[in-house]
């Protein structure tokens, strides 16, 4: 599990040294990073900031945050389709990584970061969803249980050398099921990110979809 105090720019810099001894990666700088959390701050609106989560943010969101409660989200959805060199993959055991893509709609869970807290919690975001430039900050609007707000969350760059639009399905289900890195496996990623939705009552189709056709196909071996 990821702790807040993880996410510091020293940590960033070994994450992005360690990714480089093993090929190129792209990655911003500290610099291009901080003006895109300052670009995006200076468009919103409202005191406090909801973040829409869809993947690890569920069950480990590793920030600061009032409450949460279930969100949906229009016109995105989710999609593995990013190549992960490190953290839940590596070079030997290279995985794949989900992301919010074009299209549809999403069912999650928007967290609710208070005014006070909003820019030291915002600069933890950052420094765990834009390492790389694989994703962009964007505005949005997600849909409560009573209301409609505004707020935070990070879609994919499609035009990332990381993005990954024409894997087959069971190229991605093979990639979920084998990657590996010093972060745990893609499959426990995936896993994770189906028990969690289910717990709020949502059943992502294609989620699911991805988890039965690898438990089939990669089936866990019996402890004797």
């Amino acid at each position: 599990m990821l702790k807040r105090e993880d996410f510091t720019p020293e940590r960033v810099d070994a994450l992005i040294a360690e990714a480089r001894k093993h090929g190129p990666y792209d990655a911003l700088t500290h610099e291009e990073r901080e003006a895109s959390r300052q670009a995006f701050l200076a468009d919103r609106t409202g005191d406090g900031l909801w973040v829409f989560g869809y993947g690890s943010l569920l069950w480990n969101p590793a920030f600061h945050f009032e409450h949460s409660e279930p969100a949906r989200l229009f016109g995105y959805r989710r999609n593995f389709c990013l190549k992960l060199p490190m953290g839940r993959g590596s070079p030997e055991f290279p995985g794949i990584m989900l992301a919010l893509d074009l299209g549809g709609s999403c069912n999650g869970r928007a967290f609710y970061i208070k005014p006070e807290q909003v820019d030291s919690e915002t600069r933890v975001l950052w420094l765990r969803e834009m390492l790389s430039g694989a994703y962009r900050a964007a505005h949005c609007h997600m849909r409560l249980a009573d209301k409609t707000v505004s707020g935070l969350t990070f879609i994919v760059n499609r035009r990332h050398s990381r993005y990954m639009n024409d894997l087959s399905l069971k190229d991605k289900v093979h990639l979920i099921a084998t990657g590996s890195g010093h972060l745990g496996t893609c499959r426990d990623y995936l896993d994770n990110t189906v028990a969690h939705l289910d717990e709020i009552n949502v059943r992502d189709r294609y989620l699911h979809h991805l988890k039965n056709m690898i438990d089939r196909d990669y089936p866990i071996p019996q402890k004797k």
